[in-house]
């Protein structure tokens, strides 16, 4: 489900003085093998705007969604005409400490059970770069996870905040929640967002890259 537009701020951003995932539009040096050589994105990024894939978008989420829900997304971000350059992982033992907002609050009130988070660098063959953070949230039941998913799904009530960015070689980035999508699966609530890191890449794909995301399993 895309953002609800509602309260101070705006998506994922907590503001000014609050601590989040900042994100300056600075940016990699990231290599990723090619065949037997390999290919280095830089700061001298393509300035092209993907705003398109070149197909039909509603097609590639189609067909990106049956490989995001077999765990493959590179074959998912193939279908953006994207590959993955880099991906890190982390769990939590809990949300408090990485969240903020009314979402840090819910927390407080309600313990999520479990945390796992994601952090994708996918790119173009020009050298645009965009970021994904996928977050699973586990709850101690479907009426819990439903209660935190009608909160975080206003924009502008906090957000989980996603892994820093420089753990993939990347300048800070602030998520803004613009790009995102949320998806209920049991007693889970999956939270994906996508920003441009290099480049230019455009709302559209950001937005399906999201909603690919938002398929993978935990």
């Amino acid at each position: 489900m895309a953002r609800r537009i509602g309260g101070k701020g705006g998506g994922s951003d907590p503001g000014a003085g609050k601590a989040g995932a900042v994100v300056a539009a600075g940016v990699l040096a990231v290599s990723v093998a090619a065949g037997s050589g390999g290919l280095s994105l830089g700061g001298g990024a393509s300035t092209t705007s993907v705003d398109s894939v070149g197909t039909n978008l509603t097609r590639a989420k189609s067909e990106g969604r049956k490989s995001a829900r077999k765990g493959d997304a590179d074959c998912a971000w193939r279908q953006l005409n994207m590959r993955t350059l880099k991906r890190t992982a982390k769990p939590a033992l809990e949300c408090v400490s990485h969240s903020f907002g009314q979402v840090r609050d819910h927390f407080l009130r309600n313990p999520c059970t479990s945390l796992d988070r994601t952090l994708f660098a996918i790119g173009d063959e020009r050298g645009n770069v965009a970021v994904v953070s996928v977050a699973w949230v586990g709850f101690r039941n479907r009426g819990d996870a439903g209660e935190f998913k009608k909160l975080i799904d206003v924009h502008g009530t906090g957000d989980i905040t996603p892994l820093a960015t420089p753990l993939l070689d990347l300048a800070d980035i602030r998520f803004t929640g613009l790009h995102y999508q949320s998806r209920p699966d049991g007693s889970t609530v999956v939270i994906a967002e996508a920003e441009t890191a290099s480049g230019h890449v455009g709302g559209d794909v950001l937005d399906a890259a999201a909603d690919l995301a938002s398929w993978l399993p935990r």
